[in-house]
């Protein structure tokens, strides 16, 4: 049986060396390629053509969400490939973020818990076969989140989405977000879906609930 093929993204040159020497000590993983930044991992994804992908959450050059847009454009372009996200954040948005598209060869840990390489490997090999993974205390902030009634729906928009309501609170068009956020129009069109639909607009005319969602985020943004 051949070696999973990884690549590391992260951006913190100490933890990707202590990273990269878990995944090295480990038989049945072969490191490939290593990756500081967003379109460096892009560019080592597309050179090594990986089976699973380890990334920080968090990279230049917006130190936002870079994890989360890898494992978007992963399920998109190379649907085959695990991603192993880790991050030293329990917020659900980014789990859900992350397993919007579904869970199958996802995994997000806390870099707190990933003490040893027996977890990241174990993650590896999970992703790898189409299983999932995700931490204990990820969990728990997920059913909290969901057993408590939020604030204000905002709560259940992710960081991607936030970003592009705030965007369209500016009188932006989709190809206008697309270009500030360098993403596709399809992109935008996707995530701008997704917020009608949480903020209860679906059956509204697009005009409509785009003025809509821009008055919940403005009053979302001003009152709370």
């Amino acid at each position: 049986m051949s070696a999973i093929r990884v690549v590391l993204a992260e951006d913190n040159a100490l933890l990707r060396e202590g990273l990269s020497r878990m995944i090295r000590d480990d038989e049945e993983l072969e490191l490939v390629g290593v990756a500081a930044d967003y379109p460096e991992l892009l560019q080592r994804i597309n050179d090594h053509e990986p089976d699973v992908v380890v990334t920080d959450i968090r990279m230049p050059p917006t130190g936002t969400d870079e994890g989360i847009r890898a494992a978007a454009w992963l399920r998109e372009n190379q649907p085959t490939v695990g991603v192993v996200v880790l991050s030293q954040y329990t917020a659900p948005a980014y789990a859900l973020a992350l397993l919007e598209e579904g869970s199958a060869g996802r995994a997000y840990l806390l870099k707190e818990h990933v003490a040893g390489a027996n977890e990241l490997a174990r993650a590896i090999r999970t992703v790898h076969a189409g299983g999932s993974v995700i931490d204990p205390l990820v969990v728990d902030e997920l059913v909290k989140a969901r057993s408590s009634r939020p604030k204000s729906d905002l709560e259940w928009l992710t960081p991607r989405e936030t970003e592009i309501l705030s965007e369209m609170a500016q009188g932006k068009s989709n190809g206008a977000i697309a270009k500030s956020l360098s993403v596709s129009e399809r992109a935008v069109e996707k995530h701008s879906n997704a917020i009608f639909s949480k903020l209860g607009l679906s059956e509204e005319h697009d005009l409509n609930r785009r003025v809509k969602a821009v008055l919940v985020y403005l009053g979302g943004t001003t009152g709370g």
